[in-house]
């Protein structure tokens, strides 16, 4: 019997241990995508309890507590830090065969060495052994310890990008740190008191008034080049759908000007504007060799009552099912017919879409680098081990594996870095799956070379950014 998480967890040939043990697990992290806070980067922060750096924020965890009947103020609440991590040791043992089991161990044991299954019993234990070591392990320690060289955050265009100059200034932290540019509220014009509410805000991070259409255009232009000049090379887009209609400028400052004026715009002309507006963002990133994310396909803030009482984006979305095609072709096939087509990830999070992602991505390639248009890694409800297989299964059927840049944390935690030996054993395991079964020859240098491009190098090539 295979011990659990022992050195061979997931491997079940040969050929997967070697793979992994050889070539995998020897390669520096590059977390091209995370929502890490970048101010506790800069300020090497310390967490004063096993709470602060591993249940704050973790939607995974959230659900699966409420999932449990553990009432609200256990997770968002006003509980104290002990009370929350108790209410999670208990709900631990009822997540066998959901990825957080695997997770939560493994996270246990590689920053802490504990080894003991987390439940009410050993709760209390766990809790005191850990939080002694935390003093041990502010956020630079972290990030060493977790061998990670790129780290990517996830910034509004109105944030403060003062943590990342500070951190180029000179710092004694290995690791490599640049935001996103991620513009998601630019497109709210459909909700004018957002829309206005957040118009203030780039009008201050800009200096430049947002009072009209030219000057709004000129301030995200602006808040772009602060990100490039802060190390930033890469954007990403929170959708429902890639929206491509067709939309003249004068209808796009029609559209600004009612919603600026506090009027409701109608969802047509509200539609017109995302898709003139994603246009544009995909023309500032294309000069510039940024690379673009788009995030397709999540239903959020499903549950009205959680909305209503605890705020959007806190763990009660779900699944979508919008059709993706027609919108997310027309959508690169204009930029590309200008000539201004960015490098681009298209992360899909409905697993029915997975071979619409990959055969979209083989559309849009081209001579200037190798796997320009990514099919991205398994995203969000899709980041466990049916879901990566599945889309390593789907990009190898109809793309090129060997040019998949990997996987991401997509986390706010600075405990999440074991997701990518998480992938990395599951992509091994499915590569010596085939060795074991005639499909792959047994050549250990073809099939490693392969194994570290994607769980590194492809990565550091394609991005572009400096890594120590």
């Amino acid at each position: 019997m295979t011990t659990f998480l022992g050195d061979d967890f997931l491997l079940h040939s040969d050929v997967a241990r070697a793979l992994y043990h050889d070539y995998a697990k020897p390669q520096p992290i590059y977390d091209y995508h995370s929502h890490l806070p970048p101010r506790q980067i800069a300020e090497n922060h310390k967490f004063e309890n096993l709470t602060e750096v591993w249940l704050a924020g973790d939607h995974y965890k959230w659900r699966a507590m409420r999932w449990n009947g553990v009432p609200e103020r256990f997770t968002t609440g006003d509980a104290s830090a002990w009370e929350k991590f108790l209410a999670y040791a208990r709900t631990v043992p009822r997540t066998l065969r959901n990825p957080l089991y695997h997770w939560t161990h493994l996270e246990l044991r590689r920053y802490f060495g504990i080894e003991e299954l987390l439940d009410e019993t050993s709760a209390e234990s766990i809790w005191h052994r850990a939080n002694e070591q935390l003093g041990d392990l502010p956020v630079h320690e972290l990030l060493r310890r977790s061998g990670v060289v790129v780290s990517c955050t996830t910034d509004d265009p109105t944030d403060d990008l003062t943590p990342y100059l500070s951190l180029q200034r000179g710092t004694n932290l290995t690791t490599r740190v640049y935001p996103t540019f991620r513009p998601d509220k630019a497109l709210l014009v459909d909700q004018p008191v957002a829309f206005n509410s957040w118009l203030e805000k780039l009008s201050a991070a800009s200096g430049i008034d947002c009072h009209s259409f030219t000057n709004y255009l000129g301030a995200l232009r602006q808040r772009h080049d602060s990100f490039h000049e802060a190390g930033g090379r890469i954007s990403d887009h929170g959708l429902t759908q890639c929206e491509a209609e067709d939309c003249t400028e004068e209808e796009a400052r029609n559209c600004f000007d009612e919603s600026r004026a506090g009027r409701t715009v109608t969802p047509t002309a509200a539609k017109k504007f995302r898709s003139y507006l994603m246009l544009f963002f995909g023309q500032l990133d294309a000069p510039r060799g940024w690379t673009k994310q788009l995030h397709l396909g999540a239903l959020r803030n499903n549950n009205s009552r959680a909305l209503q009482s605890l705020g959007p984006d806190i763990g009660y979305d779900s699944i979508g099912d919008f059709p993706q095609a027609a919108g997310l072709a027309s959508y690169l096939a204009k930029l590309d017919s200008k000539g201004q087509l960015p490098k681009m990830i298209l992360y899909n999070v409905n697993p029915n879409d997975n071979y619409l992602f990959a055969t979209m991505a083989g559309n849009f390639q081209d001579d200037s680098i190798p796997g320009k248009v990514q099919f991205g890694s398994g995203w969000w409800f899709l980041d466990q081990k049916e879901g990566m297989e599945a889309q390593l299964n789907a990009l190898s059927h109809l793309g090129l594996l060997s040019r998949f840049v990997g996987m991401t944390t997509d986390s706010r935690s600075f405990l999440s870095f074991p997701r990518h030996e998480y992938f990395r054993r599951i992509l091994c395991d499915l590569i010596g799956r085939d060795v074991v079964n005639g499909e792959l020859p047994r050549e250990m240098k073809l099939l490693g070379g392969m194994v570290a491009d994607i769980c590194f190098h492809n990565a550091r090539r394609y991005f572009g950014l400096h890594v120590s």
